[in-house]
């Protein structure tokens, strides 16, 4: 009987101390209740807790988490329909307060984000909504964590994974993007036009800059040259004049001789005669051709006698395609 009773003690005692082990996973708080009335939370890892006075209330989940927003109709500023839909990651920061200050977690989590997207995208035209996705995000990110913050929760992201304009502000947007387009390549184009008749005219006007300083430098040439000739015919015109000041007969003959001799080619040259006659006293040639003689005697010193004439100059023939 007491062999009885002894066993019978012990299997109770065992069953007590089993009942009493709670095994906390890693990532979980429990909350631990005497009574109905919470006390303390457990830490992860070996935990005793007396039974039948106290026991486990809530597991709370402490990891990162999400919870998926479902897709909802909303009515922009602008009045245009579109469907949105997203996701809110938050983690558990106090547990006694996730289990205790508000009823349940995920479904009010998702009660808030839902309203205040509904809120944060009926304030924004259709074009902001499409466009300002970042700012619709921590906008929503910023209200929902303030809120969630008295439930020892953290929001840490909210992001919106689809927004779904009607079909027909979808077709008109895509003709609108078609139309920007063509008018960005039309003005593409016109500045390369543009920009090709500039430098059409320029590369004209460097052609025309660079002839005229050719032709300038052209007729300053030819004028330098011009010049040149009459200084020379003026040194020789003097040369002469001061000879025939010194009673020279010779220079006067040389000069003569000189102007012959350069009419006798013009007339040779003419291109509106076959033949030309000259009925010339040959007398007045001899004596010309001797006073060029003695002239360039006199200038070179040559010993030489002068060459002479002796017969007269009866016609000179100049012929012309023949």
């Amino acid at each position: 009987m007491m062999l009885t009773f002894l066993s019978i003690l012990a299997f109770l005692v065992l069953l007590i101390v089993m009942m009493s082990v709670k095994i906390v996973r890693q990532g979980y708080r429990y909350t631990i209740e005497r009574f109905g009335k919470f006390v303390r939370v457990a830490e992860p890892g070996f935990n005793l807790v007396t039974p039948f006075v106290y026991r486990v209330g809530h597991k709370i989940n402490m990891m990162e988490q999400v919870v998926d927003i479902p897709g909802q109709e909303i009515i922009t500023k602008d009045n245009a329909m579109v469907a949105v839909d997203g996701v809110v990651f938050f983690q558990v920061l106090d547990a006694a307060k996730a289990a205790y200050e508000v009823s349940d977690l995920y479904t009010s989590l998702l009660a808030l984000a839902t309203t205040n997207l509904r809120t944060v995208m009926g304030s924004m035209d259709l074009d902001e909504t499409l466009s300002k996705r970042d700012e619709i995000n921590a906008r929503l990110l910023a209200v929902v964590d303030h809120a969630t913050e008295a439930w020892g929760v953290k929001i840490t992201r909210v992001e919106l994974k689809d927004i779904r304009p009607p079909a027909d502000i979808v077709n008109a947007m895509t003709r609108q993007m078609k139309a920007e387009r063509e008018k960005r390549a039309s003005i593409l184009e016109a500045e390369g036009m543009r920009a090709s008749e500039i430098l059409r005219a320029e590369g004209e006007k460097q052609s025309k800059i660079l002839s005229a300083e050719g032709l300038k430098e052209a007729a300053f040439r030819e004028a330098e040259a011009r010049e040149r000739a009459a200084q020379a015919e003026a040194n020789a015109t003097k040369s002469v004049s001061d000879a025939i000041e010194g009673g020279s007969t010779q220079a006067i003959n040389y000069f003569i001789a000189q102007k012959y001799v350069e009419a006798l080619g013009k007339f040779a040259t003419s291109p509106n005669a076959k033949t030309i006659l000259f009925p010339v006293e040959a007398t007045q040639l001899i004596g010309s051709l001797g006073g060029i003689g003695e002239l360039t005697k006199s200038v070179l010193g040559n010993d030489k006698p002068a060459p002479t004439a002796s017969s007269a100059v009866p016609r000179v023939e100049a012929r012309k395609g023949e």
